[in-house]
C-alpha cells in the first residue's frame, strides 16, 4: 500500500491534490491518502503512522513547509520518506532551499494532475533507489 500525507492550509488545493492523485492509474489501486491542514497537524500525525510520501506546500499558518522538510529528515524514523514541495512561491531560491533541506522534488503551482503525478513518481522512485543501494554508507548493505 503506498501511503500519503498531504500537507496543505488550503481545502482545495488539497481536494485537488488527493482528486489527482487517487486518479492515477501510475500509482496503483492501492492508495491511502491522509490530510494536515497545517505543518502542525501535519507533525501530530508523521509519528502515528508510516508514510512513504509527504507532498507539503510551503507557506503554512504556524509550522511551514521548510521546517517540516527539516523535522522530517533531521527524524532516524522518517529518512526514507519522500517529500515532494509544492508552491506558489516557485523563485530559483525557494526550489534551491525546499531542496537543499532534503526536499526530493518542487513543483510550482499551479499545475495540472499529470504534473503532480509525475513528480510523485519521480520523487518516489529516486527515494526508492537511495533507500535500496547497498553500501551506500558505513555499515549498510549488510546483514
Amino acid at each position: 500500500m503506498l501511503r500519503i500525507l498531504i500537507v496543505e492550509d488550503s481545502p482545495a488545493m488539497r481536494a485537488y491534490v488527493r482528486g489527482a492523485l487517487e486518479g492515477a492509474p501510475e500509482l496503483g489501486f492501492d492508495l491511502e491518502i491522509a490530510e494536515a491542514a497545517s505543518g502542525f497537524d501535519a507533525l501530530r500525525l508523521l509519528p502515528r503512522s508510516t508514510y512513504d510520501l509527504v507532498v507539503t506546500d510551503i507557506n503554512m499558518p504556524d509550522i511551514n513547509g521548510l521546517e517540516l522538510i527539516r523535522f522530517v529528515r533531521q527524524n532516524n524514523h522518517l529518512g526514507a520518506v519522500a517529500l515532494l514541495v509544492i508552491s506558489t512561491q516557485s523563485s530559483e531560491r525557494d526550489r534551491a532551499r525546499s531542496l537543499t533541506l532534503g526536499a526530493d522534488e518542487f513543483l510550482a503551482k499551479p499545475f495540472i494532475p499529470e504534473q503532480l503525478v509525475g513528480a510523485v513518481v519521480k520523487c518516489l522512485s529516486a527515494r526508492r533507489s537511495r533507500h535500496s543501494s547497498p553500501g551506500t554508507g558505513p555499515g549498510e548493505g549488510s546483514a
